[in-house]
């Protein structure tokens, strides 16, 4: 059994639980700690969780709406979290307790419950990396910071039942936003974010008849709109309307299975 639910996603803040069984044990991974710690528990309450049943954090980048309290949640609830070792030098190297992990691109991580393979990302961060999880029957792929989709990123969502896929921006709005133009180039550039356009190619190129499930994440409240990024899904895969989820900045989603 293999679920994951948004607990918020957006330029304000990102977290994402995967839970995984392989029959014998239930993991819980959070993935991303990008908000204030007293935030964070309320999100989980809301999922039915408390910090403790989490059973440990992977943060993908150094960018505050995705490290946010991740040190603060993980020596308080004495949780492992992983990194690259690019990211822990980007955050000036900071003492974890003990409780610091390096990941690695293509280096499995088993956690149980959980398998984890993390991957690099073409993105403006220091080792950014982002990630697939499976327990061993199904696989989710989690992609929501990076410019654009190189045949890497490409190969380790190729097999994938379900993604939390970012939809950034719609281009044509973010080039008549009031974003200075160092900001439009940053956001549009090749290390920048995805526009719909990007998002929905790279659905398109890692569809199989198994990718039953794609939740559009990571949108800009100032440069996209939910129907857009559902519209643009819903052409690269032939799917309806309805069958695409959008991650909510406040409310994320409910329990999504794969």
């Amino acid at each position: 059994m293999l679920r994951f639910r948004s607990l918020g996603s957006g330029s304000t803040g990102n977290a994402t639980l995967v839970e995984g069984s392989d029959g014998l044990k239930t993991t819980r991974l959070l993935v991303d700690c990008g908000f204030g710690l007293k935030d964070l528990d309320a999100r989980l309450s809301r999922a039915g969780l408390s910090p403790d049943q989490i059973d440990g954090v992977f943060v993908t980048h150094e960018h505050g709406d995705h490290i946010g309290c991740a040190r603060q949640f993980a020596q308080r609830n004495q949780k492992q979290v992983w990194m690259s070792p690019g990211t822990h030098a980007a955050l000036g190297n900071p003492d974890f307790k003990g409780f610091l992990r390096l990941a690695q691109d293509g280096v499995t991580i088993d956690l149980g419950g959980i398998q984890i393979q993390p991957f690099t990302v073409p993105h403006d961060a220091r080792e950014p990396l982002q990630l697939t999880c499976t327990d061993g029957s199904h696989r989710l792929g989690i992609l929501t910071d990076l410019g654009h989709a190189t045949n890497h990123v490409l190969e380790h969502l190729a097999q994938c039942e379900a993604l939390l896929l970012e939809c950034n921006h719609e281009a044509d709005l973010l080039a008549r936003s009031a974003y200075p133009p160092s900001l439009k180039k940053r956001v549009g550039g090749s290390f920048g974010h995805l526009s719909n356009q990007q998002a929905s190619e790279i659905a398109r190129a890692v569809a199989h008849p198994c990718l039953k499930t794609v939740v559009a994440a990571h949108l800009s409240q100032q440069n996209n709109h939910p129907d857009l990024a559902r519209a643009a899904l819903c052409l690269a895969l032939g799917c309806e309307w309805g069958d695409i989820a959008v991650a909510d900045p406040l409310d994320g989603t409910g329990w999504v299975p794969v």
